[in-house]
């Protein structure tokens, strides 16, 4: 991992259909990482989002993930990527950006310990509970599956996450989590960031 991020233990996902207006504030109340996800934006929206996001969040310190694609981490640069089962391989971004946080996604010990070993910085580990941020997950994971998948990368669990799931997270053995409806679908974000702040500690 660069020396000169620390891995978020909080990380808010972000499309262009959020209330952009408020990521300053999300980020003045504790959120350190912003993850960029949109999977219908066209590259030219993802990378203006991604400069967005980029420029109200980074005077705060907030590291900025951009994810699947790679080309437009390095296009805005961005912190880092986070990448899925179908993108391109943790092997291959990090050797085109040795210097980047690279995430993977990971819903199993075996699958964290391959991410491991191709080079990720963390594992993005979920889904821990059931959610309805997206649809064809598997079933899910639950917490024991944490402590099982724990001590080889840092896990980032997600998946259903709010408060209480993330106080449970940090306990299992997670190292921070991940969400999007529990700060986006509750009727004050900057409340919620808060709330989540204090509970992954």
């Amino acid at each position: 991992m660069p020396s000169r991020i620390s891995l978020a233990r909080l990380f808010c996902l972000i499309s262009a259909t959020d209330d952009l207006d408020l990521l300053e504030d999300l980020a003045l109340a504790g959120v350190t990482g912003f993850q960029v996800r949109d999977k219908d934006a066209t590259t030219r929206e993802l990378v203006a989002l991604t400069r967005l996001v980029l420029a109200a969040v980074r005077p705060s310190g907030a590291t900025v993930i951009v994810d699947d694609r790679l080309d437009v981490a390095l296009a805005t640069g961005a912190d880092g990527v986070h990448l899925g089962a179908d993108d391109l391989s943790v092997v291959d971004a990090r050797r085109i950006a040795p210097d980047l946080v690279v995430g993977a996604t990971c819903r199993s010990a075996a699958a964290v310990h391959r991410a491991a070993a191709d080079g990720a910085t963390y594992a993005g580990f979920g889904p821990v509970f059931a959610t309805t941020s997206k649809t064809g997950l598997p079933d899910p994971l639950g917490l024991d599956a944490i402590g099982a998948a724990a001590g080889v990368l840092p896990l980032i669990a997600i998946g259903g996450v709010d408060a209480a799931g993330a106080r449970a997270s940090r306990a299992a053995g997670a190292h921070g989590v991940a969400v999007i409806g529990s700060i986006w679908r509750h009727p004050d974000p900057a409340a919620a960031a808060k709330e989540l702040v204090t509970a992954v500690g």
